[in-house]
């Protein structure tokens, strides 16, 4: 495929917009070129334009259906409509194990279920009684309010509900207002989230941890990715306190402060933790990606060089080893099904970035890449944070200030050590997306139905790696589409294994004769003067 005046064929797409809105949407579209001396920018967490059939989620997915659904001893109590709380069971496949009596509510779905009075009337009678029955049936030690859009409309107090249960029951409530319309979309939710467990669950623990201890945040062990990591990290011998949040515990968040190195996985949704946990317990985080071989290699590596020890490192080496012996002939043989393929990529978090890496390990070659919902830093790195104008919506969101902890405050690396391993691993750095992105690829942000529909035809990849509300749109077009949100009904795909197991669905996605039967859409209509043909 000929890459050549794409950027004058992108610019005809986006042409057929409304004026106002080209205005708009062309400062969210990108071609990267190598040759700028310049940094190349593009805008991100803006409002999505009314009208356009945006991918986006809201506010209450990123705080309930994100970061806090994954706790599995949590009662997570969605206070509104029915269809919110259901709108959030079980539709990310975040997997928990119960261990010995441990509590595991993931099966369960918790609501107020407001009804029309309820809304005329208000709900907080219903919402106390909710967490009476709550606590009599389950008992547990944690109870999580998250708030939908009529409830911060009609004003429910759910926080001082929070305080009167939590002194009432003896165990911790913690409220959030995570009101759907808030934030320009799962970010805010993410960013509430966070506020909260830092607030009120992180650093009431007191949990004896070891050397070797590590938080894992931004994993949500969809499909079972976080259960693959631990399987690794383990072998090598580091002591895992936490998962924020994937079949985590609020229990064990208590003690996350006692950990010594906070590994992030996801920088979108989880990046505003790393940050407070870094001003207020001093602990570093290293910025991490177990998605693809040469990835998780790489991640490995960085995390024995924060510790240091010659014993560590040689573990490290020993199990790369151990992992590459297991999986690299079906890698070989999936590789060579695939080199030589393309790939779109339109997903939520951090996975647009980390899935290229996987995808180049399969010799795939990516066209297009964008986030739902990130901001600059996201794609830019965090160099550019302080030059972000702070957005419209930043007015309803809690801005938090901490400061170092006098009790649990501690410093792990000299200021010597520290400058120097800045220089070689991400620490309390990420790069962003763009990059690392081939010359001539295309970085979209906030990517709409019609955006999509236009790029496939232009690109005409192999794959469209998305979410499940755009899937559809590739698989009408006759082009394969994975679905990276939940995966399905597979995974996991981090780390070694999980890398054979999305090679093999990919192989199987694109060599199906099915796709042979769709007739795309632009075949049946004229096509767009300038398209890329071949």
């Amino acid at each position: 495929m000929s890459r050549t005046n794409i950027k004058q064929r992108v610019d005809k797409t986006l042409e057929q917009y409304p004026a106002a809105v080209y205005k708009n949407r062309k400062e969210h579209v990108l071609v990267k070129n190598n040759t700028f001396q310049e940094p190349q920018t593009i805008t991100a967490n803006t409002r999505t334009i009314p009208g356009i059939i945006t991918n986006r989620g809201c506010c209450y997915a990123g705080c309930k259906g994100v970061v806090l659904g994954p706790l599995r001893d949590a009662v997570i109590l969605t206070h509104g409509p029915i269809g919110c709380g259901f709108y959030t069971w079980g539709t990310r496949r975040n997997k928990g194990k119960t261990r010995g009596d441990e509590l595991n509510l993931l099966n369960y779905c918790f609501s107020t279920d407001l009804q029309e009075g309820d809304i005329v009337f208000g709900g907080e009678k219903k919402l106390r009684q909710a967490i009476k029955e709550a606590v009599e049936i389950f008992k547990p030690k944690t109870v999580f309010i998250c708030a939908t859009c009529p409830v911060g409309l009609i004003g429910d107090d759910i926080h001082a509900i929070a305080a009167q249960a939590e002194k009432e029951y003896g165990i911790k409530v913690v409220a959030f207002s995570c009101e759907g319309y808030k934030g320009v979309s799962q970010s805010g939710g993410h960013h509430i989230a966070n506020n909260g467990l830092i607030k009120h669950i992180i650093g009431t623990g007191d949990k004896v941890v070891g050397k070797y201890s590590l938080n894992i945040l931004g994993e949500y062990n969809i499909g079972g990715d976080g259960w693959e990591l631990e399987r690794i990290l383990k072998k090598i011998g580091y002591e895992i306190v936490s998962m924020m949040t994937g079949d985590g515990m609020a229990e064990d968040l208590k003690s996350a402060h006692k950990a010594t190195l906070n590994l992030i996985q996801c920088h979108r949704s989880i990046n505003y933790i790393g940050e407070m946990m870094y001003t207020k317990y001093g602990q570093d985080w290293l910025k991490v990606n177990f998605i693809g071989v040469q990835s998780t290699i790489k991640s490995l590596r960085n995390i024995a060089k924060y510790f240091d020890d010659p014993d560590l490192t040689a573990r490290t080496e020993q199990v790369i080893a151990d992992e590459l012996s297991e999986i690299g002939p079906v890698m070989e043989h999936y590789r060579n099904i695939l080199k030589g393929k393309t790939a779109a990529l339109f997903v939520g978090g951090s996975r647009a970035h980390h899935y290229q890496h996987l995808l180049k390990d399969l010799g795939v070659e990516i066209l297009l890449a964008g986030y739902e919902f990130a901001h600059r830093d996201d794609y830019e790195g965090r160099e550019v944070i302080p030059s972000i104008k702070a957005d419209a919506d930043s007015k309803n969101i809690e801005s938090l200030e901490v400061s170092a902890d006098p009790e649990h405050y501690r410093v792990f690396l000299s200021k010597e050590r520290y400058e120097k391993l800045k220089n070689e691993i991400p620490l309390n750095y990420y790069a962003g997306m763009i990059k690392e992105m081939d010359d001539g690829s295309i970085v979209v942000d906030d990517l709409n139905h019609f955006e999509t529909e236009e790029f496939l035809k232009i690109l005409k990849p192999d794959i469209f790696c998305s979410g499940i509300k755009d899937k559809y749109i590739a698989h009408k077009a006759g082009i394969f589409s994975k679905q990276l949100h939940s995966y399905d009904y597979s995974g996991p795909y981090a780390g070694f294994k999980g890398a054979v197991n999305f090679a093999r669905d990919i192989a199987m996605g694109v060599t199906t004769p099915a796709w042979k039967f769709v007739t795309p859409p632009w075949k049946k209509e004229p096509m767009l003067e300038g398209s890329l043909v071949g």
